[in-house]
């Protein structure tokens, strides 16, 4: 798994528990937190397709 990939995976799972907790204590933030687990998953499926695309063309 390429490394950035990697650390927007981690900053996703880190933002979805941010954001159950402050559901949980009926703060509003909790929105922000998954707009960014939402970013971060992205960044990590882009980057896990574009590691897959660059292996496949040097194969």
């Amino acid at each position: 798994m390429p490394r950035l990939a990697l650390y927007a995976l981690i900053v996703c799972v880190l933002s979805v528990a941010a954001a159950v907790v402050s559901f949980v204590e009926g703060s509003w933030l909790g929105i922000v937190w998954v707009l960014l687990a939402g970013l971060s998953s992205n960044m990590a499926w882009y980057y896990l397709k574009r590691a897959r695309a660059q292996k496949s063309v040097t194969h």
